[in-house]
């Protein structure tokens, strides 16, 4: 009777330590983009981690910032919208917590996205975001077809009619913006001027409507486009250039002559996330060097530290070294701060575009 007993009580104990460890496990619930939680690395962080599950979530920008301010910052536990998307929801949503940069390991992180990144997430003094990767924004030719691109308004070029594509979102509007002589960015602080702006790049790029084959939405349709050589020239992420490259050589990403679109995309933590432990944890864990190449292998982009090109793997940092120059990257332009009414105005420039006949 005691050795039964005994037995009943161990497989209770054990029932109960495993009930325990379960109410105590923690749940890291990422806001991401596609590839920014790649299943490898979530297994070695869990692994490295024990207590801590990640759930993922995936969205882009304007869903990210819509669904953090439809909840007041509530729901998840780290989010990682671009540099460029903090300030404006911060002041008119307060959706973010500040983050504790000292809790973060900087030491190898690049000092101008570091600057970027603060330049653009401090809200009262306070910095609402961190690093993790960059990327840029420009054109992708299949040089065999369509050699010699060199900027923005080559899209519209009469010799590719039928060929080109592009996204209908605001990147090609300040693209367009550029290759007009314009900056865009300048004109952020007048709202009649960048509506005035947008209404002469939305004239052109209705015009240019009849060179478009299609309007591609992700980097799957691109890529599809372009293998098959129904596009031979669009503008993209320099991430899909990059990954197709590998598949066909002939097709390079090209950075625009007024200059790439830099985008730095980030992480933040929402005003009501309730594992920040688990989240900084997180963050140190995919900055690091051994982790990066598969994390850029994932995205295509590249990790936020002084050496992230060199981590990249091989093929796509063979892509990259193929496309910018010297001179390229230090002529990328960095998204600015959106200001509010910006979108509203770009909104309806690319309704009219998508309307247009």
């Amino acid at each position: 009777m005691r050795k039964g007993t005994t037995i009943v009580a161990a497989v209770s104990g054990f029932a109960l330590l495993a009930r325990l460890d379960a109410a105590s496990a923690e749940t890291l619930r990422l806001l991401t983009w596609g590839g920014y939680a790649p299943d490898a690395v979530i297994r070695k962080f869990e692994a490295e981690n024990p207590g801590i599950d990640v759930e993922v979530t995936l969205m882009n920008n304007e869903e990210m910032i819509a669904k953090l301010r439809a909840t007041g910052g509530a729901g998840f536990d780290l989010a990682q919208p671009s540099h460029d998307r903090i300030y404006a929801a911060e002041v008119e949503s307060g959706i973010y917590k500040p983050m504790d940069w000292g809790r973060i390991d900087q030491s190898d992180i690049a000092p101008n996205l570091i600057e970027a990144v603060r330049t653009n997430a401090t809200v009262d003094g306070k910095v609402y975001a961190f690093p993790h990767q960059w990327g840029t924004s420009g054109l992708m030719a299949d040089t065999a077809k369509a050699p010699g691109p060199h900027g923005w308004e080559d899209l519209c070029d009469p010799k590719y009619a039928g060929r080109t594509s592009m996204r209908l979102r605001r990147t090609i509007l300040l693209g367009t913006a550029f290759a007009m002589g314009k900056d865009p960015f300048a004109a952020y602080a007048d709202l009649d001027g960048y509506r005035t702006l947008m209404r002469q790049v939305g004239d052109k790029l209705v015009a240019c409507k009849a060179n478009v084959k299609t309007y591609w939405n992700g980097g799957d349709d691109l890529a599809a486009l372009m293998l098959s050589g129904e596009v031979v020239l669009s503008e993209t992420w320099d991430s899909t250039a990059f990954k197709l490259f590998g598949q066909n050589p002939n097709i390079r990403y090209v950075p625009p002559k007024t200059g790439a679109l830099a985008w730095v995309d980030t992480f933040a933590i929402p005003a009501k996330g309730e594992a920040d432990e688990a989240a900084y944890k997180w963050i140190n864990f995919v900055l690091r060097p051994d982790i990066v190449p598969l994390m850029s292998e994932s995205t295509g982009a590249v990790a936020a530290l002084r050496n992230g090109i060199e981590l990249m793997p091989a093929d796509k940092r063979k892509a990259l070294e193929a496309s910018f120059s010297e001179q390229d990257l230090a002529n990328m332009k960095f998204f600015a701060n959106i200001p509010p009414g910006i979108e509203d105005i770009e909104g309806e420039v690319l309704d009219r575009i998508q309307a247009a006949n």
